[in-house]
């Protein structure tokens, strides 16, 4: 049993919910379909995040790029019904958008390599010029639309890793940096003050970044942050039509990456430039069932709670499993990247992200496995969490915590996820991995897809609340812990003894 005695001050110290400013999502024009605005509204009543981050603006399904033939003459047409719909959408919902831009229109396109299974273009423009002239047209239309106050707080990211030859043709750096310029410069022709940033690679290609922000300094190309991705997972081990396995490195490889990246910009030309992870998770493959699982959850919570150090916001990727880079989903639960699953069910990710909107911002305590916040009202949020790496193992972690608080008498609320609460999956896989389940199996999915709840009134000694629990495997735990202003003297008669039974 781990004992742990909660300091009365915090010296200080905030916890940064810098996990909180972006979620990613699928391809832009996703977001046209019902089931999307459904989950994304599910996910922002819950949990809040800012911005949301996602693919395909410039893809022909979302169809901004058009062109017109009159007589000889070929002239860009600029068209905006789905964008606006899409944004609108999006503010909405409370969240706005952290604008990549990309992937390339069709007919300004260069070649015919295409990514995923909706076919985004990775190839640079043909034509520079008209490149040039779609970007300041978007911006244009974005501040006429929304206003330049609004527009004013949208980060701006080129392109989406550039250094994979899935992404960017040949994963050319030179092409890439003169696509950026290119770019960077159109958006600031517009706005000067618009954020502009990129290179917003993939892991292991931090060079990239070294060599982009020479190149900036250089050449006196506007950059406003430094963006890239972050996933743990190992090189498939098994990999299939329907689904792939892959190995995790411990989740202190992504934290140790954000300290790389972070050191490397503070060494650069720019030292003082925003860190944006604008895509993380587990596994960077959307057919991994390991997302689905409360290993997920419990794994990524040290990340949530250490990771807001070192970079000024990181991106879960994705909110919702309605997602097609390989293909429409085949099945209930399929590996999906997504906080919620289809049929808008939660997964345990979903709620360890909702624990830790409850935290506070004054941060009491934190190691490896639990963080301990205080928030303006006295009240104490509490998490933890109890990852499993190995099959074998079955590990129980005990805790004897002292917290001290301001109140005496104690409502304590208790919310807990793991292999047997909050977890849809397992229920799914008992009754037989139903492909596409029926709305009775749905709504029984639902009914699952919650946290255990307890509740308890408790009494503080000489100021401190003595806490006893245990975690289980995979399991993420939240207490709440707040005062008691009891009312009950104020009803006349009352005796609860007089109730059958009580």
């Amino acid at each position: 049993m781990q004992k742990i005695v909660i300091p009365q001050k915090s010296d200080g110290k905030i916890f940064k919910k810098n996990w909180k400013f972006c979620v990613g999502t699928g391809r832009l024009g996703l977001a046209l379909q019902k089931e999307y605005l459904d989950a994304l509204s599910f996910v922002q009543d819950t949990i809040g995040f800012k911005y949301i981050r996602g693919h395909g603006l410039l893809s022909d399904d979302v169809g901004i790029y058009r062109e017109d033939e009159v007589g000889d003459e070929v002239r860009p047409f600029y068209n905006f019904t789905y964008v606006d719909r899409i944004f609108d959408s999006f503010l909405e919902r409370g969240i706005r958008p952290f604008v990549e831009l990309g992937f390339m229109p069709a007919k300004l396109a260069s070649g015919n390599d295409t990514v995923f299974y909706w076919k985004g273009n990775i190839t640079p423009p043909k034509d520079y010029n008209k490149w040039k002239e779609l970007i300041k047209a978007v911006v244009r239309h974005f501040i006429s639309r929304y206003g330049e106050q609004e527009v004013l707080q949208w980060p701006f990211e080129v392109w989406n890793e550039p250094n994979l030859t899935q992404f960017w043709k040949d994963a050319n750096k030179e092409e890439y940096f003169k696509l950026y310029q290119v770019t960077a410069t159109a958006v600031k022709e517009v706005n000067k003050n618009i954020k502009v940033g990129g290179p917003a690679i993939s892991g292991g290609a931090d060079h990239w970044i070294e060599d982009f922000l020479i190149f900036c300094y250089k050449e006196k190309v506007p950059v406003d942050f430094v963006s890239r991705h972050a996933y743990t997972s190992q090189q498939p081990n098994t990999r299939t039509s329907h689904v792939v396995y892959q190995e995790l490195w411990d989740n202190t490889y992504m934290l140790d990456e954000f300290k790389k990246v972070r050191q490397m910009i503070r060494q650069s030309p720019f030292p003082d430039l925003p860190l944006h992870i604008t895509e993380y998770n587990t596994s960077y493959h959307p057919l991994n069932p390991v997302h689905d699982t409360p290993l997920n959850a419990a794994y990524l919570a040290r990340i949530v709670s250490e990771g807001g150090d070192y970079v000024d916001s990181f991106s879960y990727w994705t909110f919702s499993d309605v997602f097609e880079e390989h293909d429409v989903p085949k099945s209930q639960f399929h590996g999906g990247f997504g906080l919620v699953a289809l049929n808008n069910i939660a997964k345990p990710t979903f709620h360890m992200f909702s624990f830790f909107a409850s935290m506070g911002d004054e941060q009491l305590y934190r190691d490896e496995h639990l963080l301990v916040t205080r928030k303006k009202d006295g009240s104490i949020a509490l998490v933890a969490w109890n990852e499993i790496m190995k099959k074998e193992s079955d590990i129980v972690r005990e805790y004897e915590i002292e917290i001290p608080v301001s109140f005496e008498d104690i409502f304590v609320k208790k919310q807990t996820i793991n292999e047997e609460y909050g977890n849809p999956w397992r229920t799914w896989i008992q009754m037989g991995r139903p492909r596409f389940p029926t709305k009775e199996q749905v709504k029984v999915l639902r009914q699952v897809a919650k946290p255990f709840i307890t509740t308890n009134r408790m009494k503080s000694e000489k100021g401190v609340l003595k806490l006893n629990f245990k975690l289980s495997k995979n399991e993420v735990t939240l207490y709440e812990i707040n005062r008691i202003n009891d009312e009950s003297h104020s009803y006349i008669g009352l005796d609860d003894h007089k109730i059958t039974s009580y």
